[in-house]
């Protein structure tokens, strides 16, 4: 894609509408990523004003670049040391604004949103993730589908960006509706009822948490999700695959393979990979091999598995955790997105595979004239800061720390707390904080509700993505009383962490 500061013609849409998702596929897989994104960066060396910026406080000349040895050289970009620290439009090609059609925000730590324009054209290439998925594993090409969208609604990225690419594909000539009743579970119900005994089969899009109260709400107003066919899309958090099948069993899936994709996105580097039947049928492998994924991963948690298209989000690593670099009305070069998490070759996953005993596609449980995508795989286990994403909204610990802080409740706590997520039996996700008393106060029966009103008050005023993310039935925080230099939650002696996951 070239002169994107300006509006791309009709001709590049009309391309992308008119051209089979195999074709889009092969003629990236023909071209060398490290060429694309070594020439993503002489682009932005020449037409970003602020990347020159960057580059020349740090002492590097862009003439120098022109291997991909020494590209791997360039100092990696940051939310604070690169979005922060320039303009927006000077961020953007050709220093303007004006090659941008829409906006998406995500919240910060203090509450102070980041503002990520983009052009409908970029949508298109984010537009090919969904496509893999409703055409791969849904079969939406075949099926007429209505699919629901449950994420949140308005600036936040993940419910009108999938709604644009959503209609992208039905603009392609997928027989699909889309319908956008947002987080509104009531709206939801409304839609289902209403629409999807019209179609061969309903997806629902959302983050995972969302999408079980969704079923397991819907099932207890009457609606038979059997009958609608469903089919589940994914964004945000990490999953067990116990979870999968719970969800599978209550919408009767018939393919746990098939019937489901999550999506590895972010709001400034949009759909980065996606979850395909071969992802899934590996991670559900390696979830009854724990010796084997540990190996892979490094770790005893299982993290999400995508396979992604290099041509379009090229991937590094750096010290554990991941480095993107991709177009957009604000291209990444060498973004380091702060997620810990790894690459992992096709071939090299299949010799993994091989050499732990996997040597075919039948023993992962999929037909054997499955033909799966030769894409690599990027695996993510979440931030690798302190945040804990929570429906989808990445909760900050200073905003905890804001709800703990106030005079009444301070009488009885030192400040300090662990934040995390965990699940119910029933598999229902909640946010438990643990919070550790200042020595000689007892707990009481008042304390927790007041502490874990506080919290959710103060989430509520900080955090935007919690308040639009997150059900009302959903925000208030469990509050559990440790006395101080608890063992398990606040040891003496050793340095405070202070989320858990």
């Amino acid at each position: 894609m070239s002169d994107l500061f300006s509006r791309p013609s009709d001709e590049y849409f009309e391309r992308f509408f008119s051209t089979p998702l195999d074709e889009l596929l092969a003629e990236h897989q023909a071209r060398e990523p490290e060429q694309k994104v070594l020439d993503l960066f002489q682009r932005c060396a020449a037409e970003i004003p602020a990347y020159r910026r960057f580059l020349e406080s740090r002492h590097v000349n862009p003439a120098d670049i022109v291997s991909y040895p020494a590209f791997r050289q360039l100092p990696l970009m940051g939310k604070v040391d690169y979005m922060q620290a320039y303009p927006l439009p000077e961020r953007c090609f050709g220093g303007s604004l004006r090659g941008a059609d829409r906006v998406a925000v995500s919240s910060g730590s203090t509450g102070q949103p980041t503002f990520w324009p983009r052009s409908a054209a970029y949508e298109l290439d984010v537009a090919v993730r969904f496509e893999q998925v409703f055409r791969d594993s849904f079969r939406a090409h075949q099926r007429s589908t209505l699919a629901v969208v449950c994420f949140a609604l308005g600036n936040w990225v993940g419910g009108l960006f999938t709604t644009s690419c959503c209609w992208h594909l039905a603009r392609k000539g997928y027989p699909l509706l889309v319908a956008t009743p947002g987080n509104n579970k009531a709206e939801i119900f409304r839609v289902v009822r209403e629409l999807a005994p019209h179609f061969e089969q309903t997806v629902l899009l959302g983050y995972p948490p969302f999408i079980k109260d969704v079923i397991d709400a819907g099932a207890a107003e009457g609606l038979d999700w059997v009958a609608y066919q469903p089919k589940l899309v994914f964004a945000g958090e990490v999953f067990s695959e116990e979870w999968r099948s719970l969800l599978g069993q209550r919408i009767g899936s018939t393919s746990v393979y098939h019937d489901s994709a999550s999506l590895y996105g972010t709001a400034d580097g949009g759909v980065l990979g996606n979850e395909t039947p071969l992802s899934i049928a590996i991670r559900r492998w390696l979830a009854k091999h724990p010796d084997a994924a540990r190996s892979l991963f490094g770790e005893s948690r299982l993290p999400t598995l995508v396979q992604y298209d290099p041509v379009s989000r090229f991937f590094e690593t750096h010290d554990g955790t991941l480095v993107v670099s991709g177009e957009n009305s604000v291209p990444l070069v060498r973004y380091h997105i702060a997620d810990k998490g790894g690459l992992i070759g096709f071939d090299d996953m299949w010799d993994f595979l091989k050499e732990h005993g996997v040597p075919s596609l039948v023993e992962l449980g999929l037909d054997a004239d499955f033909q799966p995508r030769n894409l690599p795989f990027v695996y993510v286990f979440g931030r690798a800061d302190f945040t804990v994403s929570y429906y989808g909204a990445n909760i900050f610990p200073e905003n905890v720390s804001v709800g703990l802080e106030q005079p009444a409740l301070m009488a009885w706590l030192t400040g300090k707390f662990v934040l995390e997520t965990a699940e119910t039996e029933a598999g229902d996700k909640y946010l438990h904080i643990a919070v550790e008393l200042l020595p000689g106060v007892e707990p009481a029966e008042a304390m927790p509700p007041a502490i874990a009103a506080s919290v959710r008050d103060q989430l509520l005023r900080l955090n935007s993505e919690f308040a639009n993310y997150t059900p009302a039935e959903r925000q208030l925080p469990r509050i559990t009383l440790h006395a101080f230099a608890d063992a398990e939650y606040f040891p003496a002696g050793v340095k405070h962490r202070y989320t858990r996951r």
